[in-house]
């Protein structure tokens, strides 16, 4: 019987990168490694929208135009992920990323991928990451980074919120009182379900449907705005 091949110079090499690359984030432990098709857009200056010093990276910027991905390495940590990516590293960290996806069906179903997704790394670079060759992969770690993300922000966003602050997601807002944009607002009390219809997001006001800003795909952490959603919705910012 044979064991497990012994990985080559340049794997080995480039463990050393992810892992060192990690340690100076301060990621934590390491929970998991998938592949994974990603491409770059470059980093690109546009307005902080979200939650001020809170959360430094809710932009509003999207990929300008489709690119051609390549093999990339995900390895999820306790408080971020790296991608590696032609030969370079790159940190995200859950507690600032931004994270856009594509194809959204329900962002209350955690477990069900869109076609893609991209995410704000610490430079302010942005990676859209598609399924790899093993389709598998995009259900254990898109949920993964879904659940990072909503674990190490919705504290945060709760805390603004408590304390008066409005809190924006692109061009949606939310405060204690109530949520909208710039054609729609509903207190929470009217409020009966929030959901996706035709790739935009939609507000059901007492009865009645209203879409809620620009396209779903252009809500940064659409997933942690329907979790807020549904927590104030029916209870509050506690």
């Amino acid at each position: 019987m044979t064991g497990p091949t012994p990985p080559t110079p340049g794997e080995e090499l480039l463990l050393a990168k992810i892992s060192a690359a990690a340690g100076r984030a301060h990621l934590g432990k390491r929970r998991a490694t998938y592949t994974a098709v990603a491409y770059t857009a470059p980093a690109q200056a546009v307005p902080v929208r979200g939650l001020g010093s809170l959360l430094s990276f809710v932009l509003h910027g999207r990929p300008s135009a489709p690119q051609t991905g390549r093999d990339a390495r995900l390895d999820l940590y306790e408080h971020g992920m790296t991608v590696a990516l032609k030969g370079r590293i790159h940190v995200v960290r859950y507690d600032t990323t931004s994270v856009f996806e594509e194809g959204a069906a329900n962002p209350y179903d955690l477990a069900r991928a869109g076609t893609a997704c991209t995410v704000t790394a610490a430079d302010g670079k942005r990676i859209t990451l598609h399924a790899g060759p093993e389709r598998s992969d995009v259900e254990e770690w898109w949920p993964g980074i879904r659940r990072a993300v909503i674990h190490a922000q919705l504290p945060r966003v709760l805390a603004a919120l408590a304390g008066g602050e409005r809190v924006a997601f692109g061009d949606v807002w939310l405060t204690g009182e109530g949520v909208g944009s710039a054609g729609v607002s509903a207190p929470w009390p009217q409020v009966q379900e929030v959901g996706i219809r035709k790739g935009a997001v939609e507000l059901d006001v007492a009865g009645t449907r209203h879409r809620l800003g620009p396209a779903a795909s252009e809500i940064p952490n659409l997933f942690v705005f329907c979790a807020l959603v549904e927590r104030l919705r029916t209870g509050g910012t506690r």
